[in-house]
């Protein structure tokens, strides 16, 4: 076969809606837009969620709940994942590790605003461990192993 012996299905291709062409095509005069109305119109600005000037429905339900905009988003890692990339050479025993190092080590996509340990799994190998936050199961599972965590540094309350 050559490029130019290709060709699409039979009905692959549909032919585009001539509208406005006589009343034999199907589609003459109203060009299938029935009479008058904005939606009949050639600029019809309503945007798709205007509900015919009714109250819209993002007014009608109530607002609840609050989002902290300062609030920071964790890159979550669990013990089993660390055990993981240990066992399959990722990460070697007893190394020091920051978010970076376990970005550049694969075991983490991105490190967002710093990485939060939990303690699904079980831990064999000593690590230390440089994170932003840390469950106390999960420090107790690293440092049973012979390993660290190591928590930044709380601010000192005025």
């Amino acid at each position: 076969m050559k490029l130019n012996e290709l060709k699409d299905n039979p009905g692959a291709r549909q032919a585009r809606k001539r509208l406005g062409r006589g009343i034999g095509s199907g589609l003459g005069k109203t060009a299938g837009k029935g009479h008058k109305g904005a939606k009949a119109r050639t600029s019809n600005p309503k945007p798709p969620w205007f509900e015919g000037g009714q109250m819209p429905i993002y007014r009608r339900l109530p607002k609840r709940g609050f989002k902290n905009p300062i609030r920071g988003e964790f890159a979550v890692l669990n013990l089993d994942t660390l055990q993981a990339a240990v066992e399959a050479g990722k990460i070697a025993a007893g190394a020091r590790l920051d978010a970076a190092a376990l970005v550049e080590s694969g075991v983490l996509r991105r490190a967002r605003d710093g990485v939060r340990l939990l303690a699904r799994g079980e831990l064999t190998v000593p690590l230390i461990l440089e994170v932003a936050h840390a469950s106390k199961k999960a420090i107790e599972a690293v440092e049973r192993a012979g390993g660290k965590v190591v928590l930044p540094a709380e601010p000192a309350a005025a």
